[in-house]
């Protein structure tokens, strides 16, 4: 929702400007009309269809440094048939339109990658919806970042754009056309005057939208003062009256510029002539007080040294800094508070000094260097090596050549820091690794010591302003690159909060033999007997009737074989008819109006796990005999087979290597008085043990436990119920998998009589006996025999 009473304020200066703007802005109707005119999808010579219907799109398909057209050209030349296919996929209406705008960028991406390695397509979000403008322009509108982003904050939207983020940025795009639209559609003066100027040779815009962005980027480029169009530089109109000439003997007096000062303007010149003291930090080291205070104490030297005039703000405050150089408030989109530019007579006297011997990266005190790994997928991938295996990587390539930005491999040392990075189609951050061994003439070698269970995604990076500088980002084409401090800093900032380390488990309590049998009503022999299985088979079903506590046994059965109740290492579901592969390994999963790929949270898990091999990590399926394993499972069926642990298969939506760690163990649970159940999966049958867990009644436990409550009403309850499990065993129709469990029974505490009768009658008036009406629904008898015996230990 947008402030009206600003919009129209807006519309009164968009008419005033209308008159003198429309020579210049009309090609945007007569490049409409004349797409609409030569468009043809069919066109044999897709290439030169094409090249004459954008032919009157100018700067909205290319500009200085942007050749969306261009590339299309050049793609349409070489493989028309994909690109047909691109366009014919963006037009079709049935589909939502944000996924159409995924797939168009990924189809170029894939384009480019193989005619013209290395090079960019320039598809973007603005290029695209210029497409579907041309096509639709009743329905569409342009999307650019910047013009959304200031003319929403002008107008005060309550939606701003956030880079990164195309579904919703669309959409909020054209809710704020919309909105523009509403109050076009009243304003009769301005309709007037738009319809006389609209003549054969323009698109005849009915609906306005085209009228309506056309609004919207005046308003950005010549109303707002907030938006991406940048503060006004301060301290322009304050001249210190130094030459570049006098500017270079400053530079060469030690005594003016020390060490430190010419750390701080060699940097800045480095990062482009202007930055925050933030993003200098981040890039070279150092604190930014470091630049902020070292700026302010050269600049005051300076001006002691040459006597210049000072410049004073209107709250009569000196501001030092304009000495050295112009400022501005930072935008929302930059790190720190303020830009500051150098002066353009000492930009110019830094380009004629010697620089060489400035250090431009702080030295860290442990002399430790950080590194980006790139990784080709395509080639190999951090998924084909295991946690804290050590990889070889040639310094030359197969042609014998070194490999681009050589010196790094040379600068990189045992102990160094790595970002395990994989490139296209991945585009991720997808493990953590370390130097193992510096180079040996022929290799570099690492070891991985983590791989990621929610990876980073290369869009995340990209839009982050301080990394834009990063060495990766500056030219993509090469395997190892240098990181800052404060690069990896920021990237493992990001990691973490993803993908927080496990606790510590110093203050964890340690959990025996002993706790499980006090906790869990089974005999010492049973446990010994199901934890074998466990450790042998690695993946156990305990299947039973309700109540043997199946649940609480398999969480303890966990803890007492780490030895610990480390509730970190055990992750805990429950199946049902609906549950995927999706849903559990990976699967395209709705963010925003598209849709995103996602690791599902047993994929996640055995990440987790395989980044401790030293330790048991457990995986808690309840119901499990409720999903269909084949389709949860797809290709990693397999894999959780013991003998297939640690095997490596391809992963159906990524296709990258995948396996299933060692370490890992699956506990399933299973009702045995399911009726609708009573086939189970051979899949399931085949890969997991099966132990049956009976009532516990006999248990050295539940004996204990009773003794605790002392009270003779559950002493002779429990009896019954004894009974009453022996005919239901005896029952053909039934069996021992019907049995009621001990757990029905447990929870109370000693000393309360009152409630102990209230809660054993509520246990089986609603509990136990509308079991039996289930057990024996066509055998009303036997349930009115069992319910007065129940009863009557109540009333003897």
């Amino acid at each position: 929702m947008v402030n009206h009473e600003k919009l129209k304020d807006s519309l009164v200066k968009y008419k005033a400007a209308f008159e003198s703007r429309w020579p210049d802005e009309r090609y945007k109707w007569e490049a409409v009309k004349w797409f609409q005119t030569h468009w043809d999808i069919n066109a044999d010579n897709f290439y030169e269809m094409f090249t004459v219907a954008t032919d009157k799109t100018f700067n909205l398909l290319a500009s200085m440094n942007n050749f969306p057209r261009g590339m299309i050209q050049v793609f349409a030349e070489q493989d028309k048939e994909a690109v047909r296919e691109m366009f014919i996929d963006l037009y079709d209406e049935t589909k939502p339109v944000t996924d159409r705008i995924a797939r168009f960028q990924v189809s170029a991406q894939s384009l480019c990658d193989r005619l013209l390695p290395g090079k960019q397509h320039y598809q973007r979000p603005m290029a695209i919806t210029v497409y579907l403008w041309l096509k639709y322009p009743s329905k569409y509108d342009v999307f650019k970042y910047s013009v959304c982003k200031a003319t929403s904050q002008y107008l005060e939207n309550t939606f701003i754009p956030k880079k990164g983020n195309v579904p919703a940025n669309i959409k909020g795009n054209m809710e704020l056309i919309d909105e523009i639209i509403s109050e076009v559609e009243k304003d009769e003066e301005l309709l007037k005057m738009y319809k006389v100027k609209l003549d054969d040779k323009c698109y005849y815009d009915q609906t306005y939208r085209t009228l309506a962005f056309d609004i919207s980027f005046y308003i950005a480029n010549f109303l707002n003062d907030s938006g991406e169009k940048k503060e006004e530089w301060l301290a322009t109109d304050y001249d210190p009256g130094i030459s570049k000439e006098q500017w270079i003997k400053l530079l060469n007096d030690d005594d003016i510029f020390t060490d430190q000062a010419m750390e701080i303007v060699t940097r800045m010149r480095d990062y482009g002539g202007q930055a925050t003291c933030s993003q200098l930090s981040t890039k070279y080291g150092e604190t930014a007080n470091f630049y902020n205070m070292g700026s302010t104490a050269l600049a005051k030297r300076i001006a002691e040294k040459t006597h210049c005039e000072l410049r004073t703000d209107e709250e009569g405050k000196t501001r030092y800094w304009s000495v050295l150089y112009i400022g501005r408030h930072a935008d929302k989109d930059e790190e720190g508070a303020f830009v500051w530019k150098l002066r353009d007579e000492l930009a110019a006297a830094l380009e004629e000094v010697d620089l060489s011997e400035v250090a431009l990266f702080a030295e860290t005190v442990d002399e430790k260097h950080y590194w980006w790994l790139n990784a080709n997928p395509k080639i190999w991938s951090f998924a084909d090596i295991g946690i804290g295996e050590v990889q070889s990587y040639t310094l030359y390539n197969d042609n014998g050549n070194k490999r681009r930005i050589f010196q790094n491999f040379l600068d990189a040392k045992p102990g160094d820091l790595v970002i395990g990075y994989e490139s296209n189609p991945v585009k991720q951050i997808v493990a953590l690794a370390r130097i193992a061994q510096e180079n040996d003439g022929k290799n570099l070698y690492f070891e991985k010591v983590e791989g990621l269970s929610v990876p980073i995604d290369y869009a995340t990076l990209k839009d982050i302003a301080e990394l834009e500088r990063m060495e990766y980002f500056q030219n993509p084409q090469g395997s190892l690159f240098k990181l800052t401090k404060g690069e990896y800093d920021l990237i493992m900032d990001l990691i973490r909060e993803e993908n927080p380390l496990p606790e510590s488990t110093d203050q964890i309590d340690a959990y025996t033999r002993e706790d499980f049998l006090s906790e869990v009503y089974m005999t010492g022999e049973s446990y010994d007997t199901l934890r074998n299985i466990l450790m042998k088979k690695q993946n156990i079903i305990l299947q039973g009737a309700p109540g043997v506590g199946k649940t609480f046994a398999a969480k303890r059965l966990a803890y007492s074989v780490m030895g610990v109740k480390d509730e970190s290492r055990i992750e805990f579901i429950q199946f049902h008819q609906n549950y995927s592969y999706e849903d559990f390994i990976m699967g395209y999963k709705p963010v925003g109006e598209g849709f995103e790929l996602q690791n599902g949270i047993f994929y996640k898990f055995c990440m987790k796990a395989a980044n401790n091999p030293e330790v048991p990590y457990f995986f808690i399926i309840d119901e499990i005999n409720r999903g269909n394993m084949s389709k949860i499972f797809g290709e990693l069926l397999m894999l959780i087979e013991k003998d297939y642990r640690g095997t490596k298969a391809t992963m159906a939506y990524s296709g990258l290597q995948f396996a299933v760690p060692k370490n890992l163990y699956i506990i399933g649970m299973m009702n045995t008085a399911d009726r609708s159940l009573a086939m189970i999966d051979y899949a399931l049958r085949r890969r997991f043990s099966f132990f049956s867990m009976e009532p516990g009644f006999e248990s050295d436990g539940f004996k204990k436990y009773l003794s605790e409550l002392n009270d003779d009403t559950i002493y002779a309850l429990i009896d019954v119920v004894i009974a009453l499990n022996k005919a239901i065993t005896d029952d053909p129709s039934l069996g021992a998998g019907f049995c009621i469990g001990h757990s029905y029974f447990c929870g109370q505490k000693p000393g309360n009589e009152e409630d102990l009768a209230g809660w054993m009658t509520s246990v089986v008036d609603y509990d136990i006996v509308p079991m039996l009406e289930e057990y024996w629904f066509d055998e009303p008898d036997k349930v009115r025999l069992w319910r007065n015996r129940l009863n009557g230990v109540f009333n003897s």
